[in-house]
């Protein structure tokens, strides 16, 4: 049977079509599994926030219903509120010296000496923040604000009333001071634990910068243990990037309970104004100061004696047999020290104080200012590559020469 040329035509054609919505049925099929339309895209860590919201997250939620419950910020309001009233503005009369421009000219001072009006001591205001700390009257600031040589210290409450504060202590060595005014039924910042703190939790900075009376910034924690700052002797700072200007010193650094986690001191700059990297005393360490001087008007702290330790190189690691640059070698060390009676000798690595790692120099001298007087401590060192462990003294340090 011959089948006629228009006929093959037709079936060509008709296999052609339905091929062809075979082909296309499967690509539509497959392009539904690789992809989904815009308006369901689901981005996980949002996702995750909005599940522990309680709210649903099923393939159903679109990107415009997630996003706003994701990153809405938290709402700080009531905690700036109670905290601005317990921040007090702190102004003070320090007495400075007034330098000659020719004080370093041994010509002129041969012949003329000291001209009177040249040089000499003056007055200089200086402007700051506190934070009422007890109900009777404490209030912390830093040492700085304060001065060594006041001639009078006003306190000024956020209810504009006006106080003389009689110092009760400073130190220099952390840049903390205690003032004490003759109120009562004050308002306070409740105590936080700055060993809790972590890397990005919220904070606020409360002061007074340029005079501008309470104000109130938001920033996050950037880190903690900063050291070598060459801010104070004693370092162990809460870096932040919450807004600290001058007039910020002494001020309260809040998280987000409310509760006193630092006392603001320094800013990093190069212009003398913020630039993002402020820096502020623990809470735990401010607390512990501030007990000392109410209880010994001074602060106590514990020393080994006279032991001058450097930090570890990798040359000078390599000298001592030490295997990593960890820890501090004893460079010198006086024959009448505790630690020289202990056994220390120059050359040692000293790696560990009762059980803590010693870092570097200003751990190493951290640990020894918080060990307690008259205990012994566990010194771990290495010696010519050899671990030895020894029970020392701790003694009273001297007060730091003025």
């Amino acid at each position: 049977m011959r089948i006629k040329p228009l006929a093959v035509v037709f079936i060509v054609f008709v296999v052609g079509i339905i091929s062809g919505a075979i082909v296309n049925e499967t690509l539509q099929n497959g392009t539904k599994e690789r992809t989904a339309p815009p308006s369901s895209i689901v981005i996980p860590a949002l996702t995750e926030a909005v599940s522990a919201s309680g709210a649903s997250t099923t393939g159903q939620e679109t990107l415009q219903q997630v996003v706003p419950q994701a990153v809405t910020l938290p709402n700080f309001s009531d905690v700036a509120e109670q905290t601005v009233r317990a921040v007090t503005n702190i102004s003070s009369r320090q007495v400075v010296r007034q330098r000659s421009p020719f004080d370093n000219d041994r010509f002129f001072q041969y012949f003329f000496g000291d001209v009177p009006g040249m040089s000499g001591y003056r007055e200089q205001p200086s402007l700051g923040s506190g934070v009422i700390v007890a109900a009777d009257g404490y209030i912390l600031t830093n040492a700085h604000v304060v001065g060594r040589n006041s001639r009078g210290v006003t306190v000024t409450l956020s209810d504009e009333r006006e106080f003389d504060a009689a110092l009760v202590g400073r130190d220099e060595s952390t840049d903390i001071a205690l003032l004490r005014i003759d109120a009562t039924d004050l308002p306070t910042v409740a105590w936080g634990d700055s060993s809790q703190l972590r890397i990005a939790q919220w904070v606020l900075a409360v002061g007074n910068p340029f005079q501008l009376g309470q104000t109130v910034t938001l920033g996050i924690v950037s880190a903690v243990g900063r050291d070598n700052l060459g801010v104070a002797r004693y370092e162990d700072f809460i870096q932040t990037d919450a807004a600290i200007n001058p007039g910020n010193s002494g001020g309260a650094l809040i998280n987000e309970h409310g509760e006193l986690i630092g006392i603001n001191t320094a800013i990093y700059s190069d212009s003398g104004g913020y630039q993002g990297v402020g820096f502020a005393v623990p809470s735990n360490l401010a607390r512990r100061i501030m007990d000392e001087l109410v209880t010994h008007g001074e602060v106590r702290r514990g020393s080994l004696g006279w032991v001058d330790v450097r930090g570890l190189t990798p040359s000078l690691a390599q000298e001592v047999d030490a295997p990593n640059t960890l820890g501090v070698v004893v460079w010198q060390i006086h024959q009448n020290s505790s630690a020289a009676r202990a056994g220390i000798e120059p050359g040692d690595v000293i790696h560990s104080i009762n059980g803590q790692p010693v870092d570097d120099v200003a751990s190493f001298g951290r640990l020894i200012s918080d060990a307690e007087i008259g205990s012994s401590v566990t010194v771990e060192i290495l010696r010519y590559g050899q671990p030895i462990e020894l029970q020392v003294l701790v003694e009273r340090a001297r007060p730091p020469q003025r």
